[in-house]
């Protein structure tokens, strides 16, 4: 069995370079993820390097705005007490590295507060301080550059919460050549936090592309956490036994650019080949052309083996060469928004829901007039056990029991503070049933909007701070073009399909797996077929155009086609189909988590032959 368990000696960092093998473990997917994670790693997990991903892009502008109020914070507080309280002690007794992002925009206040931690508990640690992704401090500086949002073309914004480019995993590396035993950054990609310790132990070179896309690679599967190991699966039927005590995954990396996934013995969910190719697909575009600040990857020919039980050999990936520039985020203010939730039970539920929001609109929008405030600049309504969110493929019409969510958007406060007291002369107002109001009165909050743009590499550079020496870090400015991404060979569809034989439906979910996530206001769901000789009937009926109109509810924009053909794959790219995405949107989803659900239950036809022979009917 091909397994690489390792003791607390870190027998990863021993030998010769070409059986060395290093051990890193994910600790958190998010800011909110369980605290419980990185104990169990550090305790039982053999890792030789701890990692945590805190940032997501409008977390920047909610740490801005704690900053703005007190000069100790702006950073994923969570990190130092409970996550570092709890584990401190095993960390440095086991000389147990420890990579994250929880800097946000106060890198140094979270260093701060982890060397006051760390000398309570009696202990001296060098940590290393990432710096030079804020960008708000030199916006001045950066008056010349072209700041034009990249997808849509739109202007840069005015009253901008956070400004910050995405670092690679260099810097990181740098911090741990000099000795880092924990390294704090501001804003980087997330798979860099795994990238860095690899090109440290691994002496990987800024041109070294394959190595650095198998790396990010890595990093990639395991950044959310428990999504690698059964969580968030099609099958969690085969993963939920164990949720409670869910492994939290780690990889096991050898120098030749291949590594295996697994998780800490004796703990629960399920790391397979599906488990972790869903979640290589999760949030991915073009898989041609995945774009970090280290490399450019091509990820379609990766392939994932099962060598043991919860284990999975990755390799395959290819590195095409690096980009110029860093992505930038900014992050800025757009109106507000608040969101009322209530129940109705009883016979009519859906038409009285559909009934009562729609008055409680009329209403406000009347009394809007009064004030002169202007209209809502969007509002969305959702019947949430009626199936809202499926659109025209709802089927829950006749149910007794339904909440309603009525979300809205308006250039000002007081025009919401008028929605939210609105909400509750319902109950004696309108429709019989009103009831639960969730959460009492919505509260009015400002919808934070995501503008992207590029900035030339040679204007951000990066900065470990350690002790009282502070080190610059130039960007890596590539010397040569980008790669071309090898073309496909041809690869040819259903020709059973084509010459019209005996045919039934068949749901998606007993042909793939699949699972999607959010790429800013666009959605992308990946789906891996279960069977090889499934993948042709996806090919000729899962197309863009079926699954466009599957989602024409939705969808603001176009939908694209990818093939992964090392994992019998394929990524659909759904533009515009987010609402605004994040905290912008209104919807109950607006990072696409149930999309890839939605789709499973689509019918698809099957040559009648091949489903008989798999037992789909």
């Amino acid at each position: 069995m091909a397994r690489f368990w390792k003791s607390a000696n870190h027998n990863g960092r021993e030998g010769s370079a070409q059986m060395k093998t290093v051990r890193i473990g994910s600790g958190a997917g998010f800011w909110g993820d369980t605290p419980s994670a990185p104990a169990q790693l550090v305790r039982q997990g053999g890792v030789d390097y701890l990692v945590f991903d805190y940032l997501a892009e409008v977390t920047m502008s909610l740490l801005s705005r704690a900053r703005g109020r007190s000069p100790d914070l702006g950073y994923a507080t969570d990190f130092v007490d409970p996550v570092m309280k709890d584990i401190l002690v095993d960390v440095i007794k086991n000389d147990i590295k420890v990579i994250s992002n929880a800097g946000g925009v106060n890198p140094e206040a979270c260093r701060d507060a982890l060397l006051v931690l760390a000398a309570e508990a009696g202990h001296d640690i060098n940590v290393a301080v990432i710096k030079g992704d804020d960008l708000l401090p030199r916006l001045g500086e950066l008056a010349d550059v072209d700041k034009r949002e990249m997808f849509s073309g739109e202007s840069f914004p005015e009253d901008i919460q956070s400004l910050n480019a995405y670092l690679g995993g260099r810097p990181i590396a740098n911090a741990l050549d000099g000795g880092a035993q924990i390294v704090i950054t501001g804003k980087c990609a997330d798979s860099a936090v795994v990238l860095g310790p690899l090109m440290h132990e691994f002496g990987w070179k800024d041109d070294d592309y394959d190595l650095l896309a198998a790396g990010s690679l890595a990093g990639h599967i395991i950044e959310c956490g428990a999504q690698a190991t059964g969580g968030n699966f099609t099958d969690w039927q085969l993963s939920s036994a164990g949720w409670h005590n869910i492994g939290f995954p780690f990889v096991d990396f050898t120098a030749d650019g291949t590594f295996t996934v697994s998780k800490p013995e004796g703990t629960g969910g399920l790391v397979s080949t599906a488990t972790v190719g869903e979640q290589m697909l999760y949030e991915l575009g073009d898989p041609a052309h995945y774009i970090l600040p280290d490399v450019v990857c091509d990820f379609r020919q990766v392939s994932l083996e099962q060598t043991g039980p919860d284990a999975v050999r990755v390799a395959g990936a290819k590195g095409l060469g690096a980009t110029t520039t860093y992505k930038v985020n900014a992050t800025h203010k757009d109106g507000y928004r608040a969101t009322a939730l209530f129940m109705i039970g009883g016979i009519d539920a859906k038409a009285k829901g559909d009934a009562v929001a729609d008055a409680i609109l009329n209403r406000t929008r009347h009394l809007f007039r009064e004030k002169n405030l202007g209209d809502y600049r969007d509002t969305d309504t959702e019947i949430l056990g009626a199936e809202a969110t499926y659109g025209a493929h709802a089927r829950a019409h006749a149910t007794r029991e339904v909440m309603v969510k009525i979300a809205v958007h308006h250039e000002k406060r007081e025009a919401l503070e008028i929605f939210a007291r609105e909400i509750a002369p319902a109950v004696t107002g309108m429709a019989p049933g009103v009831t639960g109001i969730f959460g009492g009165r919505p509260r009015v909050s400002p919808v934070v909007r995501l503008h992207s743009f590029l900035i030339e590499k040679s204007l951000v550079p990066s900065i470990v701070d350690m002790g009282d020496q502070s080190t610059g870090i130039p960007a890596h400015i590539p010397s040569k073009t980008l790669q071309a991404a090898d073309p496909l060979s041809s690869i040819s569809t259903d020709e059973e399909l084509r010459e019209n034989v005996p045919s039934v439906p068949v749901r998606l979910v007993k042909l793939a797996y699949a699972r999607s996530g959010d790429k800013g206001d666009s959605a992308n769901i990946g789906v891996i077929a279960r069977e090889a000789e499934f993948l042709p009937v996806l090919r000729t009926e899962l197309t863009s155009s079926t699954v466009a109109a599957y989602f024409a509810h939705v969808l603001e924009g176009k939908v694209t086609r990818y093939e992964l053909p090392g994992i019998n794959a394929f990524n659909f790219m759904l533009e515009g189909a987010l609402g605004g995405g994040g905290v912008a949107s209104l919807r109950m989803d607006p990072q696409a988590k149930a999309f890839a659900q939605m789709l499973l239950d689509i019918e698809l036809p099957v040559p009648e032959k091949l489903a008989l022979s798999h037992d789909l009917t």
